[in-house]
Formats: C-alpha cells, structure tokens, sequence
C-alpha cells in the first residue's frame, strides 16, 4: 500500500513551504498572501530506507526500488472554511482519501509574514482548523442521515446505520472529532467511517514549523503545540520549512550536515514517515530478484498472502509457502544464498505475520 497524507492548516502557515520541504523541490507556490494554494499540490516521494540500499549493495543488482509516500497540499483554511469560506471547502475532499494529516501550525514570529492574527497563537489556530474539519464531517452525515432516513422505509436492516449515525452527529455537533468517538469498534461505525472517511477521523501529525533557532530548542509556541497533541495523542514533527526548502537540489549527504549544524537531527520527511508509519502501524518487507530490490508497505499484522497480494494478487490467489530471512540475519551472513546454507533462512505459510525489515521470496502457483 502507498501512503497518502495530506497536509491543512490556516494560510500563511507555511504549509506550502512544508510541502516543498518534505519533496525535497519547489512544487507548490509559496507566496506571502492567502490563497496562493489554488489547486491542489500533489507529489510521490520515496521513502528513506538505509536498509534498502544495504541490500542493494549485499546481492550487487543495478537498481533499488524504495517504498513511496503521497503528499497532498490543499489551500489554506479559514473560519467558515466547510461552507466555503476562504476557497476551503472545495479543496477538503481532496484529503478524504488520505490515510493521515499533517496539520501546519506556525510557531515562529516575522512581521514580514502576514497572518491570521497579530501573531501566532497554537492552541487558537489548531482549534479553528480542527472546526472545520468537524464541520465538514457534519455536513456529511447529515445528507448520509437523510438518505438512510429513506432507505429504512423499504429497508429494516438499515435501521441500525440510521440510529449510529445520529448517536454520531450529535456527538460531532458537540465539538468532539470522529478521533475521540467512544464507540470505535462498533460494525455500524466502522461502515460509516469507511464510506463518509471522516476527516476529523484521521490521524494527525502536528508540524511546527519554526524558524532556524527554533530547530535546536522549542520555544514557547512549539511547546504549546505539543501540549495540544498530548490531550488528543497525536504526534508532532518539528521543522524548519524554510530551510529545509531552500536546500532544493543539494545531496542527501549535504542537506543531512546542514541540517544538523542548525540542530536538525532528522529532516521533515524523515521525521513525518517515521511518525506516519508509527500511527498507522505500519510496516516494511523487501523482495528481491536478479535486477533489484524492492521495499513493500503492509499493515503491522499483515499475514503472509496478504503481503504477497501488496506486490500482485496472483501471488496472494496461489501462495504456498514465504521463505522468509529478516534484515539483520541476511545483513549478517552476506546474502541468500550463505543465510540459506546456514539454515537461517524459515519456511512460513499462510499464518505467519510478516515482521518489519523481512526480506521475503514467495512461492505460488496460479
């Protein structure tokens, strides 16, 4: 599976100049005014693994073929943005279909910025995006409310839908996000959840962005920011868009020195993966044959034909058997081959949970 994340927040935030930073190229129009996200920014990037590239260089094939992220940037949003104010609402679908948000919060002081307000305040400016995506969830349910409110006329078995949603939208009309519902588990909920894709269901990595001599130290912004994530559990990344931005173009190398000489042990996309797989519990195998490497994203939990299916369902139809080899044991005897002939190489079947970092070979027979 590819991971989708889609990035909010109030204009002139910087979430553009996130955007940008996170793909590593000057993608998305980055102005000092509101608005200059029209449509919406869109871009795959790979994901970094070091362990990738390792087995590259173990079994000596030409090309490394990395996982792959989407981001997806939206124009900024505003008081009123679910009944279109400020252009937000017809850019909020565009995220529905995204597995996580990162929300933008600014914590850093320039008056040479314009913003929303005469200077930032995080609580403030998470809690009027966070509105509207409630809102806009509400205006959902409340035309899927109508429909069912049809449908149980010739349908009883939609009866139970009907009553879950409306336990939903009274629990939305209270301000509470589709995060915080208290019946997560429950079979009405989840089909809701699945055909409406709530996005104040999502899950949210909060990204200060800062300016440089916030990096080595949070100021009292960021701290506010990360005292919010804490009542909610959410995660939160810390960055500087800016000048992660303006080292468009520099090497992998260059940009991991420059960043760490202002503080920055990990840059923006490395930390929103990092952050992304954790709160969507996900997780890594490799493949491999006489021409690359390959790295694969499956849910932690996957079972063997599952992860098979990840790479073509064919795979998963006819799977047999997954000899499977984990990262540091192939690492440590060199290759296949030498982890084969000291018999730490396993046979797994159909059961077997695929582990983070597996580098799998299947069999199957169609």
């Amino acid at each position: 599976m590819a991971l989708s994340i889609g990035i909010v927040g109030l204009p002139n935030v910087g979430k553009s100049t996130v955007f940008n930073a996170l793909v590593k190229e000057q993608y998305a129009a980055a102005e000092n005014y509101p608005f200059c996200t029209i449509e919406p920014n869109r871009a795959i990037v790979a994901v970094p693994d070091s362990r990738v590239d390792k087995l590259v260089e173990l079994v000596k094939v030409s090309r490394a073929i990395h996982a792959t992220i989407e981001f997806v940037d939206i124009a900024g949003l505003v008081r009123g943005a679910s009944k279109g104010e400020g252009l937000g609402n017809q850019f909020l679908g565009h995220i529905r279909d995204t597995e996580a948000i990162v929300h933008v919060v600014r914590c850093f002081d320039d008056p040479n910025v314009v913003h929303i307000s005469e200077f930032p305040e995080p609580r403030v400016d998470i809690e009027i995006v966070n509105t509207e995506l409630i809102l806009a969830d509400l205006q959902q349910l409340e035309r899927k409310i109508e429909r069912l409110s049809t449908q149980v006329k010739g349908d009883k078995n939609a009866i139970p839908l009907l009553e879950m949603a409306r336990i939903l939208e009274d629990h939305l009309e209270r301000g509470q996000p589709v995060t915080t519902f208290p019946r997560p588990d429950d079979e009405a909920f989840r089909t809701l959840n699945h055909d409406l894709r709530f996005l104040s269901g999502k899950p949210v990595i909060y990204a200060a962005n800062v300016d440089e001599a916030g990096l080595s130290e949070d100021n009292d912004y960021v701290r506010e920011v990360r005292a919010v994530a804490s009542e909610v559990g959410a995660e939160v990344v810390k960055v500087c868009a800016q000048l992660e931005a303006d080292m468009a173009g520099m090497s992998d190398i260059e940009r991991k020195e420059y960043l760490e000489l202002a503080g920055a042990p990990e840059s923006g996309l490395e930390q929103t993966i990092r952050k992304g797989y954790w709160i969507l519990d996900l997780i890594s195998f490799f493949t491999m044959n006489e021409e690359q490497v390959r790295a694969w994203t499956v849910e932690q939990g996957s079972v063997a034909p599952q992860a098979a299916g990840v790479i073509h369902t064919d795979f998963q139809r006819g799977f047999i058997r997954a000899e499977v080899i984990p990262f540091d044991t192939f690492v440590k005897h060199g290759g296949w081959s030498a982890t084969k002939a000291a018999g730490e190489m396993r046979v797994e079947g159909k059961e077997y949970q695929v582990q983070d970092g597996d580098v799998i070979l299947f069999r199957f027979n169609v």
